[in-house]
């Protein structure tokens, strides 16, 4: 890969409020994680027992779920499905004392170790943002050495279980310091059970926070949006040997900042319309495809998600499509976490925009 060696300063180390230690993944026995996307999946049901029926799709992460069980899934590796670059942030781990992340697997991110972001801290004002140091000394004559653009950024559920851990979390980690999509990644998390309902249906809505990097071009900018996503645990009824419900979910009044906080929607807007003969004033909401097989017995949920605007010609114009992934999480399914991961080629000449952004939502 490339070098976009652009941005390398001196990152300044902050201390945050306190909190306990909230590890990814961590204490998971090899019977209970998987590394390949279509291994190990069963679907569960309200006995908690797996089905022994294979799931294609779900990311790696823990092999044998069930409706009791804890459950962590993290990105693909390009040998399991996703980009070049993705899957290499591993030992994903937050120090509530400190208020550093800490993330293993990625070169020049300063020693491992992310502060509070210094000109952006917090985005949507429900998720951290962090930097890896801009500069790390040689351990033999301490001479500083520039090290790459890392991103962070953490999300904790505000519910906690009786041992003190968040119900979900998720963390994404992006570098905009390659050419093509920098080495990252990303892992959510249920740290409990899920109790799903048999018929009804259910809303949950909430925030957004992302950060988007791009194939073809360095850098790096932050996004967020509101989320709203809604359950029907009755229908669809059950053709796949998945699941039956339908979800539909929307990503709306969308934002995007630059590196250091500046609102820059109305020149991503500007990109778009110049690239596609348009006049839309707004960033595009994202929406889930809707079907059944999307949502299995242990409240894992994964689909399509995609989003179009009309030109000035009348034309459908297809702005973005990806992935959607979340689990359903509570006794009384009162909670979502997820990831969407949506790339256009619509916006830039040459360049493909990838948003990576992760949610904590609740049935309120």
């Amino acid at each position: 890969m490339k070098i976009n060696a652009a941005g390398l300063l001196l990152c300044t180390f902050l201390v945050g409020c306190g909190g306990g230690d909230a590890p990814f993944g961590e204490g998971a026995t090899d019977s209970e994680t998987d590394s390949g996307t279509d291994g190990g999946t069963g679907t569960g049901g309200d006995t908690g027992e797996e089905t022994g029926i294979i799931r294609e799709g779900l990311p790696p992460g823990t092999a044998s779920p069930t409706p009791s069980s804890r459950i962590v899934r993290s990105e693909p590796t390009e040998a399991e499905g996703g980009k070049q670059g993705d899957g290499f942030a591993t030992g994903i781990r937050y120090d509530g004392d400190t208020d550093v992340f800490t993330v293993d697997g990625l070169a020049f991110d300063g020693g491992n170790r992310y502060a509070r972001g210094e000109n952006v801290s917090s985005l949507n004002d429900d998720y951290a943002v962090y930097e890896a140091f801009q500069q790390f000394p040689d351990g033999s004559n301490d001479e500083l050495i520039n090290q790459f653009t890392h991103r962070a950024i953490y999300g904790v559920s505000r519910n906690l279980d009786s041992d003190g851990n968040p119900a979900t979390q998720f963390a994404i980690v992006r570098t905009g310091a390659y050419i093509p999509y920098g080495f990252g990644g990303f892992v959510y998390e249920r740290e409990g059970s899920v109790a799903l309902p048999t018929n009804g249906q259910a809303v949950y809505r909430g925030k957004s926070a992302g950060v988007r990097d791009f194939e073809g071009a360095g850098g790096l900018e932050y996004a967020t949006s509101n989320v709203e996503i809604a359950i029907d645990f009755e229908d669809f009824n059950d053709s796949t040997g998945v699941g039956g419900a339908g979800v539909r979910g929307i990503f709306s009044d969308r934002r995007v900042y630059d590196i250091n906080g500046l609102d820059i929607t109305d020149i991503v807007v500007s990109r778009i319309n110049a690239q596609n003969d348009a006049s839309i004033g707004t960033i595009p909401d994202a929406r889930f495809e809707v079907g059944p097989g999307v949502m299995d017995a242990n409240g894992e949920i994964i689909g399509e998600v995609f989003s179009n605007f009309v030109n000035d010609d009348g034309r459908v114009i297809e702005y973005e499509t990806g992935k959607y992934y979340a689990i359903v999480s509570g006794d009384d399914a009162n909670e979502l976490v997820g990831v969407i991961v949506a790339e256009n080629s619509a916006e830039l000449d040459d360049i493909t925009v990838r948003d990576t952004s992760g949610f904590i939502i609740y049935r309120d």
